[in-house]
């Protein structure tokens, strides 16, 4: 598998956020999510940061809501997997599932 198909640990954890939370994939959401998977606090320039490089990468695609009345008519923008998006997430499970396959039971000394 050529490096350059290869997801970062992170790039993994936002695309499988993003894919987990399916139409409510939005800033504040994506953060919780991410937050709890890695257990680390993040701040929401290093979300958006994130989320913009997979934008550039077309891994995802960033779309904007309609006004919320409770928000003082601010707009959420949503983010979702494009086709090129899902096919990396599949490559990277497909790819450190194979990594272990011949493992029986890890033991760490």
């Amino acid at each position: 598998m050529p490096e350059r198909d290869l997801l970062s640990l992170w790039e993994n954890v936002y695309l499988l956020s993003i894919w987990e939370l399916k139409d409510e994939a939005y800033g504040v959401a994506i953060k919780k999510l991410v937050c709890q998977k890695t257990g680390h606090i993040l701040s929401y320039g290093g979300l958006y940061f994130m989320l913009a490089q997979l934008a550039k990468k077309g891994l995802v695609v960033k779309t904007e809501g309609e006004p919320s009345p409770r928000r003082g008519g601010r707009r959420k923008f949503y983010y979702a997997l494009t086709a090129r998006g899902k096919k990396a997430l599949r490559t990277s499970f497909e790819f450190q599932r194979s990594l272990w396959r011949d493992v029986k039971e890890p033991v760490f000394d």
